[in-house]
């Protein structure tokens, strides 16, 4: 393979990554535990956080209430992470593929 064909290669890959970094903006990854819901995009940014009245309310009669919803957030939003990674995995497969890395 050439030069030309090098920088033609690096060219298109670079293309494709910009295509598939855009497509993961738009995809959102929801994961809910204990009544809290995390919404991260494909590229990782928190889009929204919600939590249940019901879970809110248990939270609230709950003496720990404060450190149990915090612990709440931070699962849900691992879940939603790992989610998110496997998501912008799968996505990035063929391309790795191309560029000969993993398989």
């Amino acid at each position: 393979m050439g030069v030309f064909d090098k920088a033609k290669n690096l060219y298109n890959i670079q293309k494709q990554s910009k295509a598939i970094k855009k497509d993961l903006k738009k995809v959102h990854i929801e994961a809910e535990v204990d009544g809290v819901t995390i919404v991260l995009d494909g590229e990782l940014a928190i889009v929204d956080i919600t939590i249940s009245d019901e879970a809110w309310a248990a939270f609230q009669a709950d003496q720990f209430g404060k450190n149990k919803m915090l612990e709440a957030i931070k699962k849900s939003f691992a879940k939603a992470m790992k989610k998110a990674q496997e998501v912008a995995s799968a996505k990035m497969k063929d391309l790795w593929a191309e560029m000969g890395i993993g398989a």
